[in-house]
């Protein structure tokens, strides 16, 4: 399936009871394992969490959006996974069926240039969180600032790497920001 998406085919599914299966199957993204959130809290709060879950988790996501709130979720997302790959898979078994995939920044460009209309039955896809990726965190931040002010760019780069399981370049990288500030 999805050598037919890398390659721009139009594929389409069955359609069957609900839409989760087929957004499943025509979002290009794993689905050995997924969760699903039904429909989308009215509350910005409520989405504000809803979105934090869906970027730790190892799990894909798919959750039923109403046009009016997919932006905003879309951008609570981002702010926490501004590269997570995404499916919006819009009206599907319908005559005006979609699937938008990329990543959520850059399907929010294309919402706010008018290129996906908000129009519609939605059905969001989210790539589960990326367990090669290794993100930094706070209290790492704030222990390599204190060590970064007693040693050398390179020591300080040793000396983190061996206290995470990062690479010495995102810890270089973090260092060089931290120093710079």
């Amino acid at each position: 399936m999805n050598n037919f998406i890398e390659q721009n085919i139009y594929v389409t599914a069955v359609p069957g009871p609900s839409s989760l299966i087929s957004s499943l199957q025509l979002s290009g993204i794993g689905s050995d394992k997924f969760v699903f959130f039904g429909f989308l809290p009215k509350s910005q709060n409520s989405i504000n969490k809803i979105a934090k879950n869906i970027s730790d988790l190892n799990l894909t996501s798919v959750l039923f959006v109403s046009g009016k709130k997919i932006l905003d979720f879309l951008k609570a997302l981002a702010s926490n996974s501004p590269k997570k790959n995404i499916a919006i898979c819009k009206e599907l078994s319908k005559i005006n069926e979609n699937v938008y995939r990329g990543q959520v920044n850059l399907l929010i460009d294309q919402i706010l240039c008018n290129e996906i209309s908000l129009k519609g039955e939605f059905t969001l896809v989210i790539q589960k969180k990326d367990t090669k990726e290794k993100i930094i965190d706070e209290k790492i931040r704030k222990q390599a600032k204190k060590i970064l002010e007693k040693f050398t760019l390179t020591e300080a780069v040793e000396i983190v790497h061996k206290l995470s399981d990062n690479s010495k370049k995102d810890i270089y990288e973090m260092l060089l920001k931290l120093k710079n500030d």
